[in-house]
C-alpha cells in the first residue's frame, strides 16, 4: 500500500491525472490511461480526479454530467484503481483547483497560451466562438497538477505541450515570488505499449469519444458480442501481417490492431507481431477479439455493478474529496501568503 498523502509527504513520487466526464470511456482510455493509473498506484502517491471543470469548456448536458462523473469513477475502480491506495475525486468538489488556477492566470502569459496547438485544433476556424475556459484550459490543468505539488503526470504525446506550460508556470511563480522549489517542475510519464490507440475505422485518427461512428471504438460498457463484432469489422487491408515493425508502420490499421493486441497482452509490439507474422486477418482478428473480450468484458461487468449502487461510488468520491482537500488546502494557503493576499490573523 502506498504511503498516505499529506502536505509534508516526500515530493519524490506524487502523481496527478484525470479523465473528462464527457462521454463513454473506451479501449483507448483504458490502455492509454487506466492501465497506467493502476500500475502507478503501487509505485507512487496517486490522485486521480474526474475533471468535470475541464469538461464544461464545451457544452455538457447538466442532467448527464453528474452521472457521467460517477461512470468515470466506476471505470477507475473497475479497471483496478484501489481507493485505499489512490485518491479518487471530482475536480469541481475541491475548490482549491479553481483558486490556484486564477493565480496562475495572472502568472501565465498570453504568448504562452497562443502557442497551444490543442486550442487551435479544438476551436478550428471559430476561435471567437470558443469559450474563454477552452483557451485557459492549460492553466487550469497546471493548477490541477501543482495544487498537489505533483512530481509526475502520465500523459499522451498530445498533452506534452500542456505539461511544458505547467513547468513554465511553476518556474515563473517560484522566481516571481522568491520561492525557489516551492512548485516542482513536473515530469511526464510516457511509458508502455498502448499509449495511443487509434480508431478502428481509420488508423490515422485517435480513438475518440466524439467520433460519430460507434464502430470506431470499443466502449468499456459494450457487451462481449458487441466487442467481438467491432473487432471483426475493424478496417484492415488484404495483405498478411508483415515480418518486421518497419513494414508494419507503413500499414496504419494493421499497426493499430497489433498494438492493441500487444497492450492487452502486456507484451511488446514486436513480440505480438512474431506470433502472427505471415498470417492473415482471418486468423488474427478472432484472437484479438477473444483477448479484448477477456480483458474488457469484466471491467464492463464491474462498472455495471457499481453504477447499480451510486451510493457506493458517492462514498468513494466524498472520501476522496476530503483527502484531496487535506493536501491542496495548505498548498493554496501558502501560495496566497507568497502572493501577498490578506489572511486572518492566527490566535
Amino acid at each position: 500500500m502506498t504511503e498516505a498523502l499529506s502536505p509534508a509527504a516526500p515530493a519524490a513520487s506524487r502523481v496527478l491525472s484525470g479523465v473528462q466526464p464527457s462521454g463513454a470511456l473506451h479501449l483507448g482510455n483504458y490502455l492509454g490511461a487506466l492501465v497506467k493509473f493502476v500500475a502507478l498506484q503501487d509505485r507512487m502517491q496517486c490522485l486521480y480526479c474526474v475533471v468535470d471543470l475541464h469538461a464544461i469548456t464545451a457544452w455538457q448536458d447538466p442532467a448527464a454530467l453528474a452521472a457521467q462523473t460517477r461512470e468515470i469513477a466506476a471505470a477507475y475502480i473497475a479497471a483496478g484503481v484501489d481507493p485505499a491506495k489512490a485518491i479518487i475525486f471530482p475536480q469541481s468538489a475541491v475548490r482549491e483547483h479553481a483558486e490556484l488556477a486564477w493565480i496562475f492566470n495572472c502568472v501565465a502569459r498570453l504568448g504562452w497560451l497562443d502557442r497551444m496547438t490543442q486550442f487551435k485544433e479544438k476551436s478550428g476556424q471559430h476561435k471567437e466562438r470558443s469559450s474563454v475556459g477552452l483557451y485557459t484550459y492549460p492553466v487550469l490543468q497546471a493548477a490541477d497538477i501543482l495544487v498537489y505539488k505533483a512530481t509526475h503526470v502520465p500523459v499522451g504525446e498530445d498533452q506534452k505541450q500542456h505539461l511544458e506550460l505547467t513547468r513554465d508556470i511553476a518556474q515563473k511563480f517560484n522566481n516571481d515570488f522568491g520561492a525557489p522549489g516551492f512548485f516542482p517542475l513536473t515530469e511526464p510519464v510516457i511509458e508502455g505499449p498502448g499509449a495511443r490507440i487509434m480508431s478502428l475505422r481509420d488508423g490515422s485518427a485517435k480513438m475518440s469519444k466524439s467520433d460519430p461512428s460507434d464502430n470506431s471504438r470499443v466502449n468499456l460498457l459494450d457487451s462481449a458480442d458487441t466487442i467481438a463484432q467491432k473487432i471483426r469489422k475493424a478496417k484492415t487491408d488484404p495483405e498478411p501481417l508483415p515480418e518486421t515493425l518497419d513494414e508494419l508502420k507503413l500499414r496504419p490499421e494493421a499497426d493499430n490492431l497489433v498494438g492493441v493486441y500487444a497492450a492487452l497482452s502486456g507484451i511488446s509490439k514486436a513480440q505480438a507481431l512474431s506470433q502472427f507474422a505471415g498470417q492473415g486477418f482471418g486468423a488474427f482478428k478472432p484472437a484479438l477479439a477473444d483477448l479484448t473480450v477477456a480483458r474488457v468484458g469484466p471491467i464492463g461487468d464491474e462498472m455495471r455493478r457499481l453504477l447499480g449502487d451510486p451510493a457506493e461510488i458517492d462514498r468513494v468520491l466524498q472520501a476522496g474529496v476530503e483527502k484531496a482537500r487535506a493536501v491542496a488546502g495548505p498548498v493554496v494557503a501558502e501560495t496566497k501568503r507568497l502572493v501577498g493576499f490578506w489572511t486572518p490573523p492566527t490566535r
